[in-house]
């Protein structure tokens, strides 16, 4: 989803190479530091079964 794909750039600094704490993102959006936690597992989850993952190694240097 688009809130995964937030919090996913927000925590691992992937638009601005800063990454940020689960408090600072759920500031940001509105929920707790926990909720920010589930969405991020939830998003990782994902990315870890997709294809699309094999593309985003390239972030992993």
């Amino acid at each position: 989803t688009e809130r995964e794909a937030k919090v996913i750039r927000l925590r691992f600094g992937l638009d601005d190479d800063k990454q940020r704490t689960l408090e600072e993102v759920g500031k940001s959006l509105g929920v707790t530091r926990e909720r920010i936690r589930q969405i991020e597992a939830k998003a990782i989850r994902k990315l870890g079964r997709s294809s699309f993952a094999k593309r985003l190694e390239g972030y992993a240097d």
